[in-house]
């Protein structure tokens, strides 16, 4: 297959053991099944087209997608296909053999090999400089008045502004984050599981994407 890429659901984190007993901490991801969508070339009789090689994937779900736009309907009535709820793009060479309709499972994986795993991190909310950029604070003893405080954004004098990139209090969470190299530890066709080695950014029920290491 020349798809190099699957979207997935979090299903949660468990441990498996391996051969020696050592227990080894490890997520568990439905990987799929997927389908092409749309298959988007760079040159078309010799003419440029979309510009890139790509394909579309549509992660089937149980659920029926509701409220579907127009415009989306049209979309998936020209590929023939019912409406899927989450879409992604996946990067394949040109002159790659996949078609619309093709079917992209969690096959296209094997034990032992990398894999590179991106979503979205889970919200924590307005968080003060500790938690989010892990600032030491002050004493907690001793009549002092500095505790969890971030201390001195800027001079007075000169430049008489904060400077752009002070670490301050904010959001935090809920960032597109990428783990790289987590091993696959399991596949599991039949069911469409895919267990890899550690820690998966999102929540549980999360919508991942799933890339091999080149």
């Amino acid at each position: 297959m020349a798809v190099s890429g699957i979207i997935a659901k979090k299903v949660g984190m468990t441990q498996v053991y391996a051969e020696d007993g050592r227990a080894i901490p490890a997520t568990v991801l439905e990987a799929g099944p997927c389908v092409v969508v749309q298959r988007k070339v760079k040159l078309a009789n010799g003419n440029r087209r979309d510009g890139y090689s790509a394909v579309q994937l549509g992660l089937v779900e149980n659920r029926k997608s509701k409220r579907v736009t127009k415009a989306m309907q049209g979309h998936f009535k020209k590929a023939g296909l019912p409406p899927c709820r989450v879409l992604r793009e996946f990067r394949v060479d040109e002159g790659a053999e996949v078609k619309v309709g093709d079917k992209v499972s969690v096959a296209i994986f094997a034990s032992g090999e990398k894999v590179a795993v991106t979503a979205t991190s889970k919200g924590k909310g307005f968080q003060g400089v500790i938690k989010r950029h892990h600032f030491r604070g002050g004493d907690a003893t001793h009549g002092s008045m500095f505790h969890r405080a971030p201390g001195s954004i800027g001079a007075s004098a000169f430049p008489s502004r904060v400077l752009k990139g002070m670490r301050a209090a904010g959001h935090m969470g809920s960032d597109r984050v990428t783990v790289k190299n987590l091993e696959v530890v399991r596949v599991d066709a039949d069911k469409n599981l895919l267990v890899v080695r550690g820690a998966v950014p999102g929540a549980s029920g999360a919508y991942v994407v799933i890339n091999k290491r080149k």
